[in-house]
């Protein structure tokens, strides 16, 4: 017999798909019978979602992107979609208000100091972190102020009025901050005191400002704090404001930072005395750190809550955001285009408070990392 004839066919049997793949369809598909069609009123309200989205997403793509006009010089360029000219146009007076245009690389740079001092402090793998942090508190707003202020180092003087548009949100927030921290420390250690004064004194301030309207705390910082000061003494409307907004989110940090000082266990304090440490030294090394542990949703929540507030300075003269596109819309040029002027600002605040939770987040998760 010819080897031809002894050797045997083997019939091409066709692959399976990959085990991945396969898994991964079930898993999708357990995924959406759990989570999408889990009940019967489960799967109503996605179909009604779908049928919503479909109603919807179409004449909103049209609106935003396909029949939009980016460029121009004014609203003549417009057409039936959103007109983004606008935007474009006006985009450098929305992030640097009236600051003047060949001066605004001191912007950038303050903008850069205040990123890099912020990156250095949250930076986890940072073996001085708590240097970075001090230096954010205390030496930024030194170089940042000189930056932006001028009348130093050869650069000219740029008066606050002139000050607008995002940049004063993000130097706003950061000030109110930087001042509203420490002080909501020390309202809620006051408030937790053993000396009836002290404890009296910062609880009514707490609940004053607590109990008052944001609205309220700007007028009377612009109306009523210059009678306070000796006559014929100047108070810039940019301080009045940070002083309103700081002395109003100290007293919402004061009750968060309460609340993380109350879950501290009781034999912290306990082991700190057994310690030698004194009343601060106790606080500061031992009770205060995981309090902020505690505490950091509370405070990121009020930090993006002071970042949109800020816009409410527009009603007192300052022109943030929000105050520049109401300007830039009385432009004869661009009259009536302000759908697409708060769309912008809009999505800006969504982005910035959205990457703010996302950082929150990944603290949290870092935090119950190390617990474990």
């Amino acid at each position: 017999m010819s080897s031809a004839e002894t050797t045997s066919v083997v019939p091409t049997v066709p692959r399976d798909p990959s085990p991945e793949l396969a898994s991964m369809t079930t898993i999708a598909r357990r995924w959406v019978r759990t989570n999408l069609f889990g009940s019967l009123r489960s799967g109503v309200v996605t179909l009604l979602t779908v049928a919503l989205l479909v109603v919807l997403v179409p004449p909103l793509l049209r609106w935003f992107v396909t029949d939009a006009v980016f460029y121009g010089q004014s609203r003549k360029v417009c057409g039936a979609g959103a007109c983004w000219a606008f935007v474009t146009d006006r985009v450098e007076m929305f992030l640097y208000g009236r600051y003047p245009v060949s001066e605004r690389w001191r912007v950038n740079l303050a903008g850069l100091v205040l990123a890099g001092f912020a990156i250095a402090a949250a930076w986890p793998r940072n073996p001085r972190a708590v240097l970075c942090v001090v230096m954010l508190v205390t030496l930024c707003p030194l170089i940042a102020g000189t930056l932006l202020l001028g009348g130093a180092f050869g650069l000219s003087y740029i008066p606050t009025d002139q000050w607008g548009g995002l940049s004063l949100n993000v130097l706003l927030t950061y000030a109110t901050i930087v001042i509203a921290l420490p002080l909501g420390i020390v309202l809620a250690l006051g408030r937790r005191s053993s000396l009836p004064v002290i404890r009296w004194l910062c609880t009514g301030f707490i609940e004053l400002l607590r109990g008052v309207p944001l609205l309220a705390v700007l007028f009377m910082a612009m109306v009523m704090l210059p009678m306070f000061l000796p006559e014929g003494t100047g108070f810039d409307r940019l301080l009045r404001a940070i002083v309103g907004l700081s002395l109003f989110v100290a007293a919402y940090l004061a009750e968060i930072v309460r609340a993380g000082l109350q879950g501290v266990d009781k034999g912290q304090y306990e082991a700190s005395a057994s310690l030698g440490l004194s009343f601060w030294g106790a606080h500061r090394l031992v009770v205060l750190p995981q309090a902020f542990r505690l505490t950091v949703p509370g405070i990121v929540n009020t930090v993006i809550d002071l970042f949109k507030d800020t816009t409410l300075v527009s009603i007192i003269g300052l022109f943030d955001l929000l105050g520049i596109i109401g300007q830039a819309l009385k432009d004869p040029n661009w009259l009536g285009l302000g759908r697409e002027g708060y769309v912008f600002a809009a999505v800006v605040f969504f982005i910035c408070c959205y990457a703010m939770s996302l950082y929150s987040r990944s603290v949290e998760r870092r935090i119950a990392q190390a617990r474990h």
